[in-house]
């Protein structure tokens, strides 16, 4: 079974930079589509960005040119790289595996101040 685990979430000013990561167990992740949604309070869920095995990517429209979804395979490690982040930013981001059985992480809080 594959477990994901996200971290470097937390609170930065607006136009600040974050670095997410998300760490696989299991050896399916350099097979699998991998991507990062986010929740806010009171809105639907989002898939950000999402990742093929050989590094395309996709991209929700309010977070291209700022986000940067990337992945390391032989370290079953996907990143999101979020730069001039604004105050709507602030979610929970979450790390998952996805199509066929979509697999989550915990979660990550990331909150931006305005």
């Amino acid at each position: 079974q594959v477990q994901l685990v996200e971290s470097g979430g937390g609170l930065v000013q607006a136009g600040g930079s974050l670095r997410l990561s998300c760490v696989a167990s299991g050896s399916i992740f350099s097979i699998s589509w991998m991507g990062w949604y986010r929740q806010a309070p009171g809105k639907q869920r989002e898939l950000v960005a999402q990742i093929g095995p050989g590094g395309s990517s996709i991209y929700l429209d309010s977070v291209k040119g700022r986000f940067t979804i990337s992945r390391d395979n032989p370290k079953n490690t996907m990143f999101l790289e979020m730069n001039s982040l604004k105050a709507e930013d602030t979610a929970v981001y979450y790390c998952v595996k996805l199509y066929g059985k979509e697999i989550w992480g915990q979660g990550t809080q990331v909150t931006v101040s305005s």
